[in-house]
């Protein structure tokens, strides 16, 4: 079993025990991990959900650190590589190349991944598969992004209110603000 297939079931396993709520959507998708890692191969004709991870990094000032995207700012994710020691870390790695961020630390309570979000196929720029966004919470000083990055346009600290998917915005919310 790789790292990779083994964290993404501890990852789920995790996140639904936490989350109840969001059991019968999940668990297809820990079902097809379970069945990649038991089986070693996919079995699935590569229609099995696509799982990618994503840092959200939030300032003192509660902005989100976002990534210019076809004209605009997006949360930034990525699809895990084989040389990542874990899925939060691959989220880091992305920040780390693309914005130069640094000095980033876990945000107390939410250690292990704060949302699992799930997109049709369709509805995301990853191809015919549903997507799987295992998304972690960081803190960082605004001042933790290479200055250049900001000046340029490349990354924006962007008002939690102003975050486009509601998943994320409500559960920061709660992580960091209690209205839940």
């Amino acid at each position: 079993m790789s790292v990779r297939d083994d964290q993404i079931i501890r990852e789920l396993a995790h996140y639904l025990h936490e989350h109840p709520a969001d059991r019968m959507a999940l668990l297809p998708v820990y079902d097809a991990a379970r069945d990649h890692s038991q089986r070693r191969t996919c079995t699935h004709n590569q229609h099995c959900p696509l799982v990618v991870t994503g840092a959200v990094v939030v300032d003192e000032r509660n902005r989100v650190l976002c990534l210019r995207h076809k004209g605009g700012y997006a949360l930034a994710e990525a699809e895990p590589d084989d040389s990542d020691d874990s899925l939060s870390a691959a989220a880091l790695r992305l920040l780390a190349e693309e914005a130069g961020i640094r000095d980033v630390w876990t945000q107390p309570g939410a250690e292990g991944a704060f949302l699992v979000d799930v997109t049709r196929p369709g509805q995301h720029g990853y191809g015919p598969r549903l997507r799987v966004g295992i998304r972690y919470l960081f803190r960082a000083h605004s001042g933790a992004v290479f200055p250049s990055m900001i000046e340029t346009g490349a990354a924006a600290w962007v008002p939690l209110a102003e975050i486009g998917i509601p998943s994320v915005r409500d559960r920061v919310e709660e992580h960091l603000i209690g209205t839940r």
